[in-house]
């Protein structure tokens, strides 16, 4: 019975029944995410497997290594933000199980791979699958959570990320080291499984109340834009050149398509983006921002798996131990990154993870080939908790700038961004490394006797390519291995320092733009235009919309 004179209770928007179960409906949300993340993880660590002459790879040579890599990352880019808008339209329950299944098929084509071709397509269907399940994720989370709560199931989610990076190469280098390279895949299978039985029965479905028109023309801009621009970014990173015309002419196209969508949307009565949000700075500054740090966290964070195992000499296993303090930091911080938020502001958090990013990522020059692992492991651990402290706050002030029923596309463009960010990251800083590396290896190269110069390009083009040759040579090609080891880590050196400032330019893109927040909002900001009038003639349809 209610107190007489007690306040009522806070209006909800969410029902009840969906309240009720909400934190077991995030469980099984973080499935999907770590499926997604973990198909993606155990790939970085099977490379030199597959890399093996049959039977015990494939035999896949640099460039089939890159594009297995690469055509989940074009696919899932390309995507991405249709798939956010199909969730909001039909349903993103719907879309979250649709990509569920597409995922594990295309997982279980992966392992039976017969060739590196196969294995490229398989994997352009994984992407398929994850740019369905990553923005209904984040947009179902919208939906089941309250604003005040939204903070900390956002910080969950993110903190998630970080344990499926945990597990990635260490159950990849387990499988590896008892099973043959396909067994790396089939790990998705029965989290699958699992996830869609669950999601049928726990999962409530949402949509906008009220989509408007179809924008075909829109949604086929930003797909053929978004593919472009991602193709020239990959292909640049692959030569390691962004002089081909092959490549800064895809990029270019890619980059006019996109313009001419944003020109479409801004004189749409039904755009598929309201591309007025961005006019609000606790929307495109946080997404500016999580750009940039993923620009630089992915590059280094691609590097460091061959300075691990190919300068260092460790196992796919080790490696991945070792790799343990970047996502237990995030695990044990992003959730609680709210708090931080709640008492300083999102400006003054990001700023200062922005800045944290940058100076791990200078200290990485501090690391050689026989340097403490000690050492290595505190930086691994500040990176964690820098990005702890981040990805959540600049999320919560992307989605919560959004009305609700926008929960999809918001995801969407999050994702995109994101995506985006660590494709250059990949290219650019793969190039500079990949630069760096051949110029300090050439001379010693040069010196091998019998040495071709079709095979002396070829072993110049990474460290792995250059230990490749020393072990075909024998004998001969020990006095290799030391130079080859050496120029990787004055490469890498070079690379992280390039890495650090792009996060420092993060760290002054949150430092001016992002709005500062205050308790009780963290990333709070004034609201886009036209979100007040929208959220409240959403209010009316709010349980439709469930």
């Amino acid at each position: 019975m209610a107190t007489p004179g007690a306040a009522p209770p806070p209006s909800r928007r969410v029902p009840e029944a969906v309240h009720r179960r909400r934190w077991a409906i995030l469980a099984v949300l973080l499935l999907s995410l770590l499926m997604v993340v973990l198909g993606n993880s155990v790939l970085n660590v099977a490379m030199k497997t597959i890399a093996a002459p049959a039977p015990t790879g494939l035999g896949a040579t640099q460039s089939e290594l890159e594009w297995a890599i690469n055509a989940y990352t074009l696919v899932f880019a390309g995507i991405l933000f249709t798939a956010g808008l199909l969730g909001d339209r039909l349903g993103r329950k719907k879309v979250l199980l649709f990509g569920m299944v597409v995922f594990g098929l295309g997982s279980a084509l992966a392992s039976v791979s017969g060739s590196p071709g196969e294995l490229i397509a398989y994997r352009a269907v994984m992407g398929l699958g994850g740019a369905f399940v990553m923005p209904a994720t984040l947009a179902i989370i919208m939906n089941v959570f309250e604003r005040e709560e939204q903070p900390k199931a956002i910080g969950i989610w993110a903190g998630a990320v970080g344990l499926a990076i945990a597990m990635g190469p260490i159950a990849g280098g387990l499988l590896l080291s008892r099973f043959w390279w396909g067994s790396v895949f089939l790990i998705n299978i029965p989290i699958v499984a699992v996830a869609l039985v669950a999601m049928t029965i726990l999962v409530p479905d949402s949509k906008d109340p009220r989509p408007g028109r179809l924008d075909p023309l829109g949604v086929l801009l930003s797909v053929v834009g978004l593919v472009l621009l991602v193709y020239g970014i990959i292909t640049g990173g692959r030569l390691a050149d962004f002089t081909v015309p092959e490549v800064y002419g895809t990029a270019a196209a890619g980059l006019l398509v996109l313009t001419l969508f944003v020109l479409h949307e801004r004189r749409s009565e039904h755009p598929a983006l309201d591309v007025r949000y961005f006019r609000n700075p606790a929307f495109s500054a946080a997404v500016t921002s999580l750009a940039l740090v993923f620009f630089a966290l992915m590059g280094v964070t691609f590097l460091m798996v061959f300075y691990l195992q190919s300068a260092r000499g460790y196992s796919p296993l080790h490696s991945g131990l070792l790799m343990l303090p970047l996502a237990a930091a995030q695990m044990v911080f992003a959730p609680r990154a709210r708090l931080a938020v709640a008492r300083f502001g999102a400006r003054a958090v990001c700023t200062g993870g922005m800045v944290m990013i940058a100076i791990t990522m200078a200290g990485y020059v501090l690391l050689d080939r026989d340097g403490p692992v000690w050492l290595m492991e505190v930086l691994f651990f500040c990176q964690g908790t820098a990005m702890a402290h981040i990805s959540p706050p600049a999320t919560v002030s992307i989605m919560q700038s959004l009305p609700r029923e926008k929960a999809g596309s918001g995801s969407a463009v999050n994702n995109t961004f994101r995506q985006l960010g660590a494709a250059l990251g990949v290219a650019v800083l793969g190039s500079l490394l990949s630069a760096v590396y051949r110029s300090g290896i050439r001379d010693r190269l040069d010196a091998v006797p019998g040495l071709s110069a079709d095979a002396r390009h070829a072993a110049g083009e990474s460290i792995e390519a250059t230990l490749t040759a020393a072990r075909r040579l024998g004998p001969a090609g020990h006095e290799l291995v030391g130079p080859a080891r050496d120029a990787f880590v004055h490469a890498m050196h070079v690379t992280v320092l390039g890495a650090s400032a792009v996060a420092l330019l993060g760290a002054l893109v949150a430092a001016l733009f992002l709005p500062a927040g205050r308790p009780g909002r963290p990333g709070g900001g004034a609201a886009p235009p036209g979100a007040a009038e929208k959220a409240e003639e959403a209010e009316e349809g709010a349980g439709a919309g469930q």
